[in-house]
């Protein structure tokens, strides 16, 4: 099966082709697990500069033009639907939904046969009922789309969007992350405390901190042992987390403000903890989620669609309402009061049997299968601009 992921933007900081594949690290997982399960697959990723590499056993074409930091909705990148065209590709997988006139585009230029999919990264709706309408006609030309889940599809459906076009439950991405032994890893990254609880992600209102500490500090009052550490990025409510972990005795003794962790750290930082506790109202993936599944750390994280999703409703972590401390509390004592190991164990195989890009690839290659049996079945009223 030949495959073309199509990636429009890329990030504005990256000076050359050698420093971008780390800089879409999402993007190169996909493309080589595809490649990797049989697919011959190739990229089209905008850029300031052509270039065309082979890697991997995937064949890079990186198209100059005004794709940084992205390409705007109503540009047509001409040079690059003409190479994918000519690449005649049996699948077309494009990433995001906001561009729909492009993937309208595609598809005049594509012709009937090939598949072509639209992958959900966070993104929402059109607010005006035009731009709905708008984003419903053109989308049209697309046979699926990729959520993560069929409830983070949900304000799509709802917004009528997606007309009766198929939605497939596929993570966005995966994690590269590898876990080491504990004793390693503690070495390692310094981490301490049973358990040794760990939060990944911006102090910002929406992941909500001042919620997860109020909801552990009952926690680590009983359990001296126990440790909290917070790595982050952006810090808008560093003083205010500062200041609660300042009041609080418990807090003062138990919590770590770790900061910004490179990626090449995160395998040992991981790896040492025993829960990762995340607070967010709404978030459009969980790359956190899965670094920790991926290095066999429970999640207890808040009940919203994508980590709904991740943690197979909470079969492998533990859901909790957001902005509910006490619910935190009870849940994280709950998960305390049995033996960590086999929950550990249980998310790990959770992550290789339904999240690693090796399974996102048997999923997306299942999808792409099933969607060009149903291009060859279409459906009345879908066709065409309607």
């Amino acid at each position: 099966m030949r495959v073309a992921l199509v990636n429009y933007g890329h990030p504005a900081s990256v000076a050359g082709a050698e420093e971008l594949l780390p800089a879409v690290r999402s993007l190169t997982g996909w493309a080589e697990a595809l490649a990797r399960a049989g697919a011959e697959v190739s990229v089209f990723q905008g850029f300031r500069e052509d270039a065309s590499f082979r890697r991997r056993g995937v064949d890079w074409h990186l198209v100059a033009g005004p794709y940084a930091p992205y390409l705007w909705p109503w540009r047509l990148p001409a040079g690059m639907h003409r190479r994918i065209a000519a690449a005649r590709p049996e699948v077309v997988h494009v990433n995001s939904l906001l561009y729909a006139l492009q993937v309208r585009d595609l598809r005049r230029r594509l012709g009937g046969a090939p598949v072509l999919v639209v992958q959900h990264h966070g993104e929402g709706p059109r607010p005006s009922r035009l731009g709905r309408i708008l984003q419903r006609r053109l989308l049209a030309a697309a046979d699926g789309f990729f959520f993560n889940g069929p409830d983070t599809a949900e304000p799509w459906r709802a917004a009528g969007v997606l007309g009766r076009r198929s939605v497939v439950a596929v993570a966005e991405g995966s994690s590269e992350l590898e876990p080491l032994g504990r004793d390693e890893a503690r070495r390692r990254s310094g981490v301490r405390g049973e358990p040794a609880i760990l939060w990944l992600g911006n102090l910002d209102r929406n992941k909500d901190p001042l919620t997860v500490l109020d909801g552990l500090e009952p926690v680590l009052a009983r359990r001296p042992a126990a440790r909290l550490y917070l790595a982050y990025r952006r810090a808008a409510l560093l003083a205010e987390v500062g200041r609660r972990v300042a009041s609080s005795e418990v807090l003062r003794r138990a919590v770590t403000l770790l900061g910004r962790v490179p990626y090449a750290e995160l395998a040992p930082l991981a790896s040492s903890a025993d829960l990762l506790v995340q607070g967010s109202h709404r978030e459009g993936s969980g790359y956190a989620v899965l670094d920790a599944l991926a290095c066999g750390v429970v999640p207890v994280v808040t009940d919203i669609p994508p980590f709904r999703f991740l943690t197979g409703g909470g079969r492998a972590g533990v859901l909790w309402p957001p902005g509910d401390a006490a619910a935190l509390t009870a849940a994280v004592e709950a998960l305390l009061a049995e033996p960590l190991a086999p929950r550990r164990r249980a998310a790990r195989e959770h992550f290789d049997a339904h999240l690693s890009y090796d399974a996102l690839a048997r999923q997306a290659l299942a999808a792409y299968a099933e969607l060009g049996a149903a291009r060859r079945r279409p459906l009345a009223g879908e066709g065409g601009m309607g």
